[in-house]
């Protein structure tokens, strides 16, 4: 996958009860949702890579509308997003995140349902690795995703983030955040 460049990337820092989540928007659409608590510093290098050579402005005004929708879905006002995205990759990941897209609000789905979603029914271990580089939590709901056997598997957040992420989807009330 080849970097975009000359794009000017927007970035705010979300602050919502306990967690910092650093965001970025192209003037197409949110392009990343950092891991939350995380430092700045995974922000800058994930533009570095996608986006090199692109200057990255702080910008809360131009990112308010993403980060918006992110609060009312942490308050459990929003169960899916209406905002314009604008991620890359290849078109496997692509379809896998659209697939992602899918899976309602409150409920879950294996790797393995994934990978049969998109006609793909072999690629499981694929279908993990374009998981794990979806670049936008929580709007493209990886944490939706959980082990064959019903058990929570990998999260770039940490699990202590898919299962407060899980749990806030079932009860539909503001989870505790630690």
């Amino acid at each position: 996958m080849n970097a975009k460049t000359d794009q000017t990337i927007y970035w705010t820092l979300l602050v919502h009860e306990n967690w910092r989540i650093y965001l970025a928007a192209t003037s197409k659409g949110l392009c990343f949702v950092g891991t939350p608590n995380q430092p700045l510093e995974e922000m800058r290098e994930w533009v570095e890579k996608h986006f090199s050579g692109s200057p990255l402005v702080q910008d809360d005004e131009k990112v308010q509308p993403y980060a918006a929708e992110l609060i009312e879905f942490f308050q459990c006002i929003r169960k899916s997003f209406s905002i314009p995205f604008d991620v890359s990759g290849t078109p496997f990941q692509l379809a896998v995140w659209n697939a992602l897209r899918e899976i309602p609000y409150g409920q879950t789905s294996t790797y393995s349902d994934i990978a049969l979603r998109i006609q793909k029914p072999a690629a499981v271990r694929a279908v993990g690795a374009a998981i794990g580089a979806n670049p936008v939590l929580f709007t493209v709901p990886c944490h939706r995703v959980i082990g064959k056997n019903g058990s929570l598997t990998g999260y770039r957040g940490g699990l202590d983030v898919k299962t407060k992420l899980l749990q806030l989807e079932k009860s539909e009330g503001s989870p505790t955040y630690a």
